[in-house]
């Protein structure tokens, strides 16, 4: 400390022994934006465990019909509606075999295991739950596609040019939404047979709006900001400024929100094959299963019981696998 009149001299003060360079170097490691979002992302349990969900759900679709020697369409109908045996699982009620007590396999003099049961014309369960589910899989691998390509390359486009442009597109997307899914869906079957083509046109027609307008939403967000101006100002083509500018300054919204769009059209799926105007006998979905099994819901519940799991673990686990995305993209929701 010095006194009130004692002067501050050069003298008092001594230069730190540093080198320049080392005042403008960063302590700390630097982390980016996605590396930050998926560090968040990973903290949060219900997503991390959804995502582990999904990924064993994913691969018994994959592998899970070939763990036996059943095909999907195998019919036998002296295993008519057998109820779920494990024998290793055997002492567990629901993998026992029995039903009312009575072992309905040595009843019908059936000596392998069905894991899932059987339905009423004797197919295995197992083999179809897990074939039904590829075709979940692959709705939700189309409205992604749908949504990526149609919905962002539309609202991008939209968004960007404005004017004219802008109005017409968006009359477009104002009749498009105009048109309800179902009616949309029940006007392709009587074009075309009721199957997963039908269905695959009718997610492709409509599934993206909501995507283009989210798209259309950010880029005019973001257009006239300095860097898009910047770019433009040297010469960057209107392809160049959207599609490494625009849109991956949007690409947060856009997983988000695709992430959202899949358990619909899982969904939607279910619902047109369950009322029979999707998948139909003999392919299996999980929405025709579950409307096979309601058929005989009292004295076999687990017909629909399967399936129905299944389901609902795909549409919870995309869901809560959104939640974390968004909770993680999101800057203004950071602690």
């Amino acid at each position: 400390m010095t006194s009130a009149n004692e002067k501050i001299t050069n003298e008092m003060f001594q230069p730190a022994d540093l080198a320049q360079s080392e005042s403008e170097k960063i302590s700390e490691n630097v982390v980016s934006v996605w590396r930050d979002a998926m560090r968040r992302f990973f903290q949060n349990k219900g997503a991390l465990a959804s995502l582990v969900i999904l990924t064993l759900i994913i691969l018994l679709a994959i592998f899970g019909p070939y763990f036996n020697h059943y095909g999907a369409n195998t019919q036998d109908l002296n295993k008519s509606n057998l109820p779920p045996k494990i024998s290793a699982l055997s002492f567990l009620p629901f993998f026992s075999g029995e039903q009312a007590g009575v072992d309905i396999y040595q009843q019908h003099n059936v000596h392998e295991d069905h894991w899932f049961g059987t339905d009423q014309l004797g197919r295995d369960l197992w083999t179809r739950t897990w074939d039904g589910t590829r075709v979940s899989l692959l709705i939700a691998l189309i409205a992604t596609l749908a949504d990526v390509f149609i919905g962002v390359t539309y609202g991008g486009i939209s968004g960007y040019f404005g004017g004219a442009v802008d109005n017409i597109l968006q009359r477009i997307i104002e009749i498009i939404s105009g048109i309800p899914s179902l009616i949309l869906t029940i006007l392709l079957i009587l074009i075309m047979k009721p199957g997963i083509t039908t269905i695959t046109i009718s997610i492709l027609l409509t599934n993206w709006v909501p995507m283009s307008r989210i798209v259309r939403g950010e880029v005019l967000k973001f257009k006239n900001q300095e860097f898009i101006l910047a770019s433009t100002t040297l010469g960057a083509s209107h392809k160049r400024v959207l599609f490494k500018h625009l849109i991956p300054n949007s690409m947060g919204m856009i997983i988000v929100n695709t992430m959202f769009s899949i358990p619909t059209a899982i969904f939607f799926e279910a619902f047109l094959s369950f009322i029979g105007l999707g998948i139909r006998d003999p392919q299996a979905s999980l929405g025709s299963l579950i409307n096979s099994g309601y058929e005989v819901l009292q004295l076999q519940p687990y017909q629909t019981l399967y399936p129905g799991l299944v389901l609902c673990l795909l549409l919870i686990s995309f869901n809560l696998i959104g939640n974390g995305l968004r909770d993680a993209l999101d800057p203004k929701l950071r602690r």
